[in-house]
């Protein structure tokens, strides 16, 4: 049998079966979760006290949390990502969030022996060839790659090598495609929102992330972007080993730093106040959550609206509080997910910017048919829903008093303003200031980057042509979005 034995004839097999197996496991799992969401609506309906209802609520919640985590825990691959979305204190049950955070890094490792033979078959020597040192225990593992410190021979920097899941790519492009036939159901039965296009966008970028040639050349390329426009770039960006990157191995520089979730007992442990912002913090590890999110929201202001080419999973395993010469920085790691703007999005998303900073209701429907996106509305007030939902879409900051959006309860924007239409290539961008948002709830910040971005929108609209010098830029806006009518 051309030297396979048996064992590896059983691996093969099963390998072709794990497609079909996942399928039908999502299916079975989903549907249970969703069918006993809709039969609790109804049994909730029929009880008149509030507080009972909320208790109801509560345990159906962390009924669901079990339910979602194994399904997460057991499958893996894209099924970590979902976890990464929905553990965010800023829109999901709090029960949900106290039991996914826990996965947000906890894919299974793969064993090192198979490492070994990825690692050997891409870069074409031994490891002991290239690698003065190479520890066999990952630093962590996530949805598509897991990462181990080593350093080169030749060269005293350590460094992290990130070698790709074998077999990965072909089970997460089969999750992703069921999540598509379950959004498609669900939007036209339950939510009004074009869920399709946004995992459609979520399969074209997570196909983009099995090539690691190109994860290497975005970072380079954000790097270079905010180390120029900066004397001191608001975020670290490890460097990458250019001779040591092939598809499915990137090797960067190690950052050591604190993990964003393991910040608040670093600062117990220091006897750091997190809401203090007293400059003679700035030594401890980068100051206080404010700083922080202030210096990653200047990173992704720069980025989104000055270049439109972004990082865009600012998940909080990807985030790192510096120690040593880099401290008060914050590092961003994985460049798997990047997204690059057309420039009629870019400076169409400044322009909203304008309009959730200034709170002007008038001018936003007019910003989201600019940008491609399209709304029914289904109540009296439609400005001001229409702001509110451009608010729960693309702003970090959350009402007076609320910490959870609840983006689809019968009062959300989203239930009176239907979402026919949304612009594949925005989901990125939301995606991006939602998980900024999640960030800023659970570190107790509670800002806008709308008002944060407010002044590099101006610039770049002003940079563009499209707004006048006094701020004013009603007609240049109306110029604007007759030639993007005339050219559709």
């Amino acid at each position: 049998m051309h030297g396979l034995d048996f064992k590896e004839i059983q691996e093969k097999i099963s390998e072709s079966f794990r497609p079909w197996q996942r399928s039908f496991q999502f299916w079975v799992r989903a549907s249970n979760i969703y069918t006993g969401y809709k039969v609790f609506q109804l049994r909730v309906s029929l009880v008149r006290d509030a507080k009972k209802q909320e208790e109801m609520w509560e345990r159906q919640h962390e009924q669901a949390a079990d339910k979602i985590y194994f399904m997460c825990s057991d499958l893996g691959g894209f099924f970590l990502k979902i976890a990464q979305l929905l553990a965010k204190p800023d829109m999901a049950p709090a029960a949900w969030v106290r039991k996914l955070v826990t996965l947000c890094d906890q894919a299974p490792a793969t064993p090192y022996d198979a490492v070994q033979r990825v690692l050997e078959k891409e870069l074409g020597k031994s490891i002991g060839e290239i690698f003065e040192t190479f520890d066999e225990k990952p630093l962590g593992s996530a949805s598509i790659a897991q990462v181990h410190k080593a350093r080169v021979k030749g060269n005293k920097m350590n460094v992290v090598v990130k070698v790709q899941h074998p077999g990965i790519e072909r089970l997460m492009m089969t999750d992703i495609r069921n999540l598509q036939l379950f959004a498609l159901y669900m939007q036209k039965i339950d939510i009004k929102f074009d869920l399709h296009s946004i995992t459609k966008e979520m399969e074209k970028q997570i196909g983009y992330e099995f090539d690691f040639k190109r994860e290497a050349n975005a970072m380079e390329r954000i790097r270079h972007f905010l180390y120029k426009h900066n004397k001191k770039s608001p975020v670290v960006v490890p460097r990458v080993l250019r001779d040591m990157v092939t598809k499915r191995v990137l090797v960067m520089e190690y950052i050591d730093g604190i993990p964003i979730l393991s910040l608040g007992d670093e600062m117990a442990r220091r006897g750091i106040n997190p809401h203090d912002t007293d400059a003679s913090l700035e030594s401890n590890i980068s100051s206080c959550p404010s700083n922080i999110l202030k210096s990653l929201s200047l990173a992704y202001g720069q980025m989104i609206i000055k270049s439109g080419f972004f990082h865009a999973d600012p998940h909080p395993g990807n985030i790192l509080i510096c120690k040593g010469p880099e401290a008060s920085h914050v590092a961003l790691l994985d460049y798997g997910q990047v997204k690059e703007l057309p420039e009629n999005l870019r400076l169409g998303y400044a322009n909203l910017v304008i309009d959730m900073a200034d709170n002007n209701a008038s001018r936003v429907s007019q910003s989201f048919r600019e940008l491609g996106l399209h709304t029914v509305a289904k109540c009296e007030n439609e400005q001001q829903e229409l702001l509110r939902l451009a608010q729960t879409l693309f702003d970090t900051k959350m009402p007076d008093g609320q910490t959870v959006l609840q983006p689809f309860s019968d009062d959300s924007s989203i239930k009176k303003i239907a979402v026919e239409a949304f612009p594949e290539e925005l989901f990125s961008v939301l995606r991006t200031v939602v998980l900024l948002r999640g960030l800023s709830v659970g570190m107790g910040v509670n800002y806008s980057c709308a008002e944060q971005w407010r002044g590099m929108a101006q610039e770049a609209l002003l940079a563009s042509g499209r707004l006048t010098s006094d701020g004013k830029g009603r007609s240049r806006r109306r110029s604007s979005l007759r030639k993007l009518r005339a050219g559709s």
